[in-house]
């Protein structure tokens, strides 16, 4: 008696063998690209979430702001604005050098950029800005001389803006009673926004007095 067995066979061969390589090629060039583009989007996350870490944490923290009255007869204008500044909480240093201020009053919208107008002792004075394109500033505190850059939180800076030349040649400053917003961004985009009110008690005050905003 006959028994039929029924057997599987594998097939060989120079075809097969080229089919199997050709696999096993696409396979390594398809992981090739996936590995590739998971580094590359990788490294685009990292660059994106240290961009917008930057843009929370490297800016300034606004102390305190007061103004100096401008007696012109009788009407009484805020011509300058003086900022104390420090570094915000978590932030690497800040140049003012590179930082913009976007001011914004009822009448006036300009971006004013640094301009030290005294560098022989590096304090700032509004004064002597003749451009209504720039504010300038003071040191305070300042622990390793490096005035322009804000790198320790002892550090302390002085922003002063001439609002008499920023409103135009024919304003005398900022009237009673308006409104201006200060937008300060660092170089890398931190923003820190400021909204100033110029007080309604200028009667009386003489010319250069400061007064709290």
């Amino acid at each position: 008696m006959f028994e039929n067995i029924n057997e599987d066979r594998g097939q060989v061969g120079i075809g097969t063998l080229i089919v199997f390589i050709a696999m096993v090629l696409v396979a390594a060039i398809a992981a090739g690209v996936l590995v590739n583009t998971a580094g590359f989007l990788q490294a685009t996350a990292e660059d994106a979430g240290q961009q917008s870490v930057n843009k929370v944490t490297n800016r300034v923290d606004v102390v305190n702001a007061h103004g100096l009255v401008n007696k012109t007869g009788e009407e009484r204008t805020v011509d300058q604005i003086f900022l104390t500044v420090r570094l915000a909480a978590g932030s690497g240093s800040v140049s003012l050098e590179d930082t913009t201020v976007k001011y914004l009053s009822e009448t006036t919208a300009r971006t004013l950029t640094y301009n030290d107008t005294n560098d022989a002792n590096d304090q700032g004075d509004a004064t002597n800005l003749t451009t209504g394109e720039n504010f300038t500033a003071g040191v305070l505190e300042d622990a390793d001389g490096s005035f322009e850059v804000l790198n320790e939180q002892s550090d302390r800076a002085e922003i002063i803006i001439n609002t008499s030349t920023v409103e135009g040649s024919t304003a005398t400053g900022t009237a009673t009673g308006q409104t201006v917003k200060l937008d300060i961004t660092s170089r890398n985009g931190g923003t820190t926004q400021v909204i100033l009110t110029m007080p309604q008690q200028l009667a009386g005050k003489d010319n250069n007095d400061p007064i709290a905003l």
